[in-house]
């Protein structure tokens, strides 16, 4: 490293932000990067540490090199990070935003000091990239004649196509929404994730001869049959979008509904100011219950402040999560500790306490007499553990609780891709709903048919995604070739 010492001699930097009570009145990233000279000292900080598991299997899921661009842009060498961090990953703008980083959860200096600011490095690079005039169009040079038809245009798909198009294959995204990006367009808001950069990017790829095609529901407009006899290879990336749901008593009352829905109508609000939210799907002066405790749920929170709720209050089943590391999460594991997000800081500004209780099962929504919600009783619990079983939740006695609420949010997760997409197609699942395709290989138990992303490995993160779109392209690319020097 060109500076061995550099992370005894600087300490952790991060971006800046507006304060959480002032960055309520609109869904506009709120963070303010770090200078060139305090980004290049943060480069510094990467030790020399020989092994670095920030790319082992606990840190990186795309192998990002990420000494070398730490190294490079120390140095001031910011055209030769580029190149390095474009190497592996397809994305940056996104995963430099929305990433929890497991790399940094797993950097060396981490296991006695904070660690290397490693997600606001690669956010750096690439927004220098595009400022220096770097992210321009790549056309490729020859065509093979083939061509790839693709279900969802998340970072799974997407990372496919861009894969796939650089190779020379003809390829064509289908998208139920009306723009292109699932869940980076729709499922994450604005404040988070700018969607300026999301059409940039389609814009790029389209630009480079990625058709998309969106507005077709590929399961309803055009069945999975139709494409595998118009298309060499079809490739399944349409997400784990079925969301879990919540059976107790009053499910049906008008005011309980699930957070993806409520954060897609809301992130179109945004991006179409004629668009008008239906009053139920609203949160302006409502008691919001968001049930959940995820990224998602956090989310939630968010929106839902920025369209004036009168209250918000998180409920989540597991308990409250330790402060450290515990022998449960030793380094370099990811460490599940507690932590404050965006949503959790502006509930706090806003209202005065933190808006998360724990060890919290929902045993009913109670609604009036026509049939509104107006409040979920909850009962506290305990988490117990036999050895060699798994953790059970037991309901502690007298400790019923009615919190007021005209609006609840699920936001609990999702159980795999949704039955009408393949209809009588049969394609095999596994144990958890998802279609099956052996890992590395990414076929599906129909030739012709490739599985990657939430659709065949279940919820997970954006990076993840992105590093199964990687592989299932270089799998098509050898169905379609016989071969592939896709990386």
């Amino acid at each position: 490293m060109g500076k061995p010492t550099g992370f005894m001699e600087y300490s952790r930097k991060v971006a800046g932000s507006v304060p959480p009570g002032q960055r309520l009145e609109g869904f506009y990233e709120f963070k303010s990067p770090l200078d060139r000279k305090d980004q290049e000292e943060q480069g510094a900080r990467c030790m020399d540490c020989g092994v670095p598991f920030c790319q082992s299997d606990y840190g990186c899921p795309v192998d990002n090199l990420i000494p070398e661009w730490n190294d490079l842009i120390y140095h001031g060498r910011w055209e030769e990070a580029f190149y390095r961090l474009m190497k592996t990953n397809n994305f940056p703008e996104y995963t430099g935003r929305v990433c929890p980083a497991p790399c940094e959860h797993a950097c060396v200096l981490a296991m006695n000091d904070p660690a290397v600011t490693i997600k606001e490095n690669e956010a750096a690079i690439i927004d220098w990239g595009y400022e220096a005039g770097l992210m321009t169009p790549r056309i490729p040079a020859v065509r093979t004649g083939k061509s790839v038809a693709i279900v969802g245009s998340g970072p799974a798909g997407l990372a496919a196509a861009d894969q796939l198009n650089q190779a020379g294959h003809q390829v064509t995204m289908f998208e139920r929404a009306d723009r292109p990006g699932g869940l980076l367009m729709y499922g994450i808001p604005a404040m988070k994730l700018d969607k300026k950069l999301v059409q940039r990017r389609n814009n790029l790829l389209q630009a480079e001869g990625v058709i998309f095609r969106t507005g077709v529901d590929v399961g309803r407009d055009v069945s999975l049959k139709e494409l595998q006899r118009e298309y060499d290879a079809v490739l399944l990336a349409c997400g784990a979008t079925k969301p879990r749901d919540l059976p107790v008593a009053g499910r049906d009352l008008s005011g309980v509904t699930f957070a993806m829905d409520y954060l897609t109508l809301s992130t179109r609000r945004v991006l179409d100011s004629s668009w008008s939210i239906p009053e139920e799907l609203s949160a302006q002066g409502k008691r919001v219950v968001v049930i959940g405790g995820g990224d998602t749920g956090n989310d939630c929170l968010g929106t839902a402040l920025r369209q004036g709720c009168s209250s918000v209050l998180n409920l989540e089943i597991l308990p409250q999560p330790p402060l450290d590391r515990t022998r449960e999460m030793p380094w370099p594991a990811f460490a599940r500790t507690l932590k404050s997000d965006y949503g959790h800081e502006e509930a706090s500004a806003t209202f005065g306490d933190d808006p998360r209780l724990f060890s919290r099962r929902t045993l009913r929504f109670v609604g009036d007499k026509i049939g509104r919600l107006r409040g979920v009783e909850t009962i506290q619990v305990r988490w117990e553990k036999e050895p060699g079983e798994t953790p059970r939740p037991v309901d502690l006695a007298g400790t019923e609780e009615v919190h007021p609420a005209d609006m609840v949010l699920l936001a609990l997760g999702f159980v795999g891709p949704e039955e009408y997409l393949v209809g009588d197609f049969p394609l095999d699942r596994d144990g958890r709903g998802n279609f099956q395709a052996e890992e590395g290989h990414f076929l599906s138990s129909k030739p012709g048919i490739f599985v990657a992303g939430d659709a065949r490995r279940g919820q997970s993160l954006v990076v993840w995604a992105i590093k199964e779109g990687r592989g299932a392209a270089r799998e098509i690319d050898r169905y379609l070739m016989g071969f592939s020097e896709l990386p």
